[in-house]
């Protein structure tokens, strides 16, 4: 039987190189099932001085990538590396880009529950496919719902302030060490990987864990 090796992600639900990231990974652990990885999910804001209800995408993109022929160069890549990892992003759905902190509550709370990575999966199909607004209070509830949590409990945690603070003292730690952007994943606690690698690299990190 193959070791464990923990596999930790620092990811946002709005972020499109972490959905991809995550589709080359998908790719990389059906074609090698015994890989090694014990996988958990934690909290990186791209935006967290958003407001909590979330801005206009396309003033949020012009804003951030000094205007529309900015923003369009910035995400060119984004839709040819999307492409070639099969997802289809929905970028004519998209009204608003939300605030994620409530997002990252939920991902916290299904890892509770042993469904952190289903939680992250739809997530990014309500953001990236569905064109939802994942910072709404009611489309997380139905999220939860979607993957077998508790709705009702959901939301009425996302209601209180509950674990606000140490998802922000979790995001802020991730910073502290370094980490700038997202995806990262660091590979048994100690190999940081950026960015959305293709499986190739994958499998040849899962041969070199496993010795095969």
């Amino acid at each position: 039987m193959t070791e464990t090796v923990k596999l930790d992600i620092m990811s946002d639900p709005i972020c499109p190189w972490c959905y991809i990231g995550k589709a080359h990974l998908d790719r990389a652990l059906a074609a090698h099932p015994d890989h090694p990885f014990e996988i958990e999910w934690h909290p990186f804001q791209l935006n967290p001085d958003m407001p909590a209800e979330g801005m206009d995408r396309r003033a949020y993109l012009e804003g951030k990538f000094d205007g529309k022929e900015g923003a369009v160069k910035a995400y060119a890549p984004v839709v040819e590396h999307a492409k070639q990892a099969g997802l289809n992003i929905n970028f004519e759905g998209m009204q608003r880009t939300p605030n994620t902190i409530n997002a990252h509550r939920l991902i916290h709370w299904a890892g509770i529950e042993g469904r952190q990575t289903a939680a992250v999966s739809a997530l990014f199909k309500a953001y990236f496919v569905d064109a939802r607004d994942i910072g709404d209070v009611e489309v997380l509830t139905d999220i939860a719902d979607s993957i077998e949590m508790d709705a009702s409990v959901v939301g009425r945690l996302l209601e209180s302030d509950a674990d606000l603070e140490d998802i922000r003292a979790r995001d802020a730690h991730s910073r502290q060490m370094g980490i700038s952007s997202v995806p990262t994943f660091i590979i048994a606690g100690q190999h940081a990987v950026p960015g959305a690698q293709p499986p190739e690299l994958w499998a040849k990190v899962i041969a070199e864990v496993t010795g095969k």
